[in-house]
């Protein structure tokens, strides 16, 4: 009986194993992988995968013979003999766009010719062809953007303006003149604080698929230009032959293309007008969504009859998945004069916001001129610098941009430049710099206050400050209200170094005692990100610094730390970060001190822990590679783009025995990894998955252990590094798992329901798991709720309404509430997760 069921044993135990692995990537005639292409078996249907964002796929099979069918919508299906053997398979597949015809039968009804959309099948037919960036190229580039700010105070003005305009010459009838001059210097005035401007000139090189590096020649910035879009064409490029358009600083979801195979299955196609230009037909073609959940284009495209080319197009991107714009058109036009290629030759971006009292008005004009085809690229040309920006670009002179500017300026334009280049030539003198920096460091109640006394050297480049009032009282604190003066000191260098200096002495009331802090950073290497950083402090400090808000403020959390602190950061190769942290203190127990009571009965409290003073010295040892990463060269600095791949992240903490008389001895090591991506047009996911344990512990105090944070109460805590319903503060010295994914559905589900596109409203699901082997605790869980942006003062607020059901085996099932507040980053168009 024993060796019959050994043999059952062996025999299911080698079932698996029995399998081999197939897998490969799927991609299209251009080599550029295809997201979540399906797989399966033919007259095996349950044998079947999907491709990731990535076009990667991987199937299980037993050993034998297979026909295997690959599908995607936009490309034809493709059949593929597979005999699987006893080792493992790879191969990659190259799917081919649809037929026409194809095309054609997967619409659900035609009743009836539809001259629009057969104009466009046909455009669609030739879109590899005409393409131009299916060829390397170079191309010069001119842009200017422009920004008009729109007032209500003025509105106001300007309705009342005769009245006033009569008042001021009644009151100006002796000089006459004087009038007309202060009337035109306040509309001089007005044009100068309502406009903003920049001018680029740039040099573009492309290679397909997708390789890009620009050079920009000259750069001109007037004014405040934060919300001026496409002064650099390597974020976003508006190439509408594309089945999906990435433009990730700006619209939140890809924008599928009406000039592509699934295009014609997303888009209706009118025919408006049809009429005779330059010995050409031109057709006139209106473009309507079919669900507005994932197409969000709408506009019209002039194609040239016979030819099957674009003309020209304009076409409108409305609010709902823009990050900060309220609407955002893109006008093209296009050279067609080798009658088989679309060549881009003129750009015009209209896009705005409006504000609670004011409204951003944009424009931003290309120009593409001098276009190579035939372009030599050196070896190794392309690569994940994608810009480079010289000084010499920020120095050109009047004469420069008159011969360079493709466009012509407007009138406003004209005038302001003007303006503004000539109060920048009189704002750049010393007297006036001086005059500036006088009122700016003038001493105010307001300053006193609230904001804190000041002091600037524009000459020299530093700055120092004293706090406030309101900073220097702090009545809520740990052992009672303590009374702080501060001091801050910076200094800049035109190389974009920087030294950032901060020091303050404490005073608590309730306990007479004195403490302080004192620390610097110094950017050394500000390309790099090169920071070494130095601080020493004597106050209290807290065990877990990152808790929920119900545990982090109570007494036994906190402990007194004198230390003295040791920091370098820096960027060792493109991507590849380094961190070194050396700190020496001793931890004290804060047992000895009186505390404010009078709130333990409301806010429930404890006692300090109480334990012998000790000393350690700490070191640690942290790493994170984004592999790919992509960048832009400034003269002093690098601006860094993202990459398709996660970032990879491994630490080291040492607790060092003995030296310079340490009590700790341990040893932790992390490891994670961590990414974001777009699921085509059905959003964004998030996920973060990481793994801890000590490997020595022969010495751990409290202070150095590792906690799994416990779970708020109604607040929705950031789900890529917390769990919603943890109720337990887990610390651990043996491996633990954890693992969060997220998905943002963008508007993809909801806005298929009739009038919920209105309404704004998203989806966003996501799960979390948790394993800690010491405790042998496994928590898992599931979210989903409904988040909604609005607009918060000039940047975006996202709020959130979210349900999450949780279990494991030290809980029972549990569903619970939670809220949360999110505010858009203005540098990488991101909220917190």
């Amino acid at each position: 009986m024993r060796a019959l069921t050994l043999l059952i044993f062996l025999l299911i135990s080698q079932v698996p194993f029995a399998q081999q692995l197939f897998s490969g990537i799927v991609s299209d005639e251009r080599n550029i992988p295809i997201p979540h292409a399906k797989l399966f078996v033919k007259n095996s249907e349950d044998l079947r995968t999907i491709a990731d964002v990535n076009g990667y796929f991987e199937m299980r099979l037993m050993p034998g013979e297979y026909y295997v069918i690959i599908t995607t919508t936009g490309y034809s299906n493709h059949e593929y003999y597979l005999a699987m053997g006893d080792f493992p398979i790879v191969e990659n597949f190259s799917l081919s766009p649809a037929k026409i015809q194809e095309i054609i039968d997967m619409e659900v009804s035609v009743k009836k010719s539809n001259p629009g959309r057969d104009i466009m099948l046909e455009v669609v037919k030739r879109r590899e062809q005409i393409n131009q960036w299916n060829y390397p190229h170079k191309v010069e580039v001119y842009t200017r953007a422009t920004e008009k700010i729109i007032r209500e105070e003025e509105n106001k003005e300007d309705s009342k303006g005769k009245k006033k305009k009569a008042e001021e010459i009644e009151e100006t009838e002796v000089d006459p003149f004087q009038a007309e001059k202060k009337a035109k210097d306040a509309e001089l005035a007005k044009l100068t604080n309502n406009m903003n401007l920049v001018e680029v000139q740039l040099t573009r090189n492309y290679s397909p698929p997708r390789s890009v590096k620009e050079y920009r020649n000259a750069y001109e910035a007037r004014g405040r230009t934060r919300n001026l879009y496409y002064t650099t064409t390597v974020k976003s490029n508006f190439n509408f032959f594309e089945n999906l358009l990435h433009l990730d600083d700006l619209h939140e979801t890809p924008v599928s293309s009406p000039i592509s195979g699934p295009g014609i299955l997303s888009y209706k196609y009118r025919l408006e007008e049809q009429y005779e230009e330059n010995g050409q037909r031109i057709s006139k073609i209106r473009i309507i969504a079919r669900n507005i959940a994932t197409t969000t284009l709408s506009g019209t495209i002039w194609v040239i009859d016979s030819l099957w080319m674009i003309q020209k197009l304009e076409l409108t991107m409305e609010k709902g998945n823009l990050h900060i714009y309220d609407h955002f058109t893109v006008y093209q036009e296009y050279d067609n004069s080798g009658d088989t290629l679309n060549v881009l030759k003129y750009q015009k971006l209209s896009y705005g916001t409006k504000y609670k009292d004011s409204e951003s008005e944009c424009v931003t004009v290309s120009q593409f001129q001098e276009y190579d085809f035939k372009p030599n690229f050196p070896s190794k040309f392309f690569n994940n610098e994608l810009s480079v920006t010289e000084q010499e670009a920020y120095d050109k002179d009047t004469t420069f941009w008159n011969e360079k500017r493709g466009t012509t300026l407007t009138s406003d334009e004209k005038l302001y430049i003007q303006v503004k280049d000539s109060i920048e030539v009189a704002h750049n003198k010393k007297e006036y710099l001086d005059s500036v920096d006088q009122v700016f460091n003038k001493v105010t109640a307001l300053k006193v206050l609230w904001w804190g006394v000041d002091h600037r050297n524009r000459e020299n480049k530093t700055q120092w400050s004293i706090n406030s009032v309101a900073a220097f009282a702090r009545p809520l604190y740990i052992a009672g209200p303590r009374l702080a003066p501060g001091f801050n000191y910076f200094k800049k260098w035109n190389n974009e170094k920087y030294f950032d200096g901060y020091g303050e002495i404490t005073y608590g009331l309730l306990n007479n005692d004195v403490k302080g802090q004192v620390n610097g950073t110094y950017r050394y290497d500000p390309f790099h990100f090169g920071n070494i950083s130095v601080r020493f402090e004597h106050d209290f400090n807290v065990l877990r610094s990152y808790d929920a808000i119900t545990q982090i403020y109570k007494r036994s959390n906190f402990i007194e730390k004198t230390f003295l602190s040791f920091n370098h950061y820096r960027e060792i190769f493109n991507g590849f970060y380094s961190e070194i942290d050396f700190e020496f203190s001793e931890r004290r127990s804060v047992d000895s001190y009186r505390f404010v009571t009078l709130l333990d009965n409301a806010i429930p409290n404890e006692s300090p822990d109480v334990f012998n003073a000790y000393q350690a010295l700490l070191g640690k040892f942290s790493f994170y590679y984004n592999p790919g990463q992509k960048y832009m060269r400034e003269p002093n600095r690098k601006v860094r783009l993202g990459s398709k791949w996660p970032t990879f992240y491994v630490s080291y903490e040492r607790g060092i025995p003995k030296l310079f008389g340490s009590d700790i001895d341990h040893e932790y090591a992390l490891a994670g990894i961590l990414q974001t991506f777009k699921i085509g047009t059905l959003g964004t996911s998030s996920y973060h998955i990481k793994t801890g344990k000590f490997l020595s512990s022969r010495a751990l105090y409290d202070a150095d252990f590792k906690f799994h944070r416990r779970s708020d109460p109604f607040w929705f805590s950031n789900p890529l590094y917390s769990f919603q319903d943890l109720d337990s503060s887990l610390p651990s010295r043996d491996i633990f798992y954890e693992g969060h994914i997220v998905h943002h559905d963008n508007g993809a589900i909801l806005n298929k329901i009739p009038f919920m596109k209105k309404t704004g409203l998203g989806l966003v699901m996501g799960a979390g798991i948790l394993y800690v082997a010491e405790f042998n605790w496994l928590h898992y869980e599931v979210l989903a709720g409904i988040e909604r942006n609005f607009k918060f003062s000039r940047r975006k607020l996202r709020v959130g309404f979210y349900g999450a059901l949780s279990d494991g085996n030290n809980i029972k099932p549990q569903a619970t509430w939670k809220i949360s507040f999110a505010v858009l980053n203005l540098r990488d168009m991101k909220y917190n997760f």
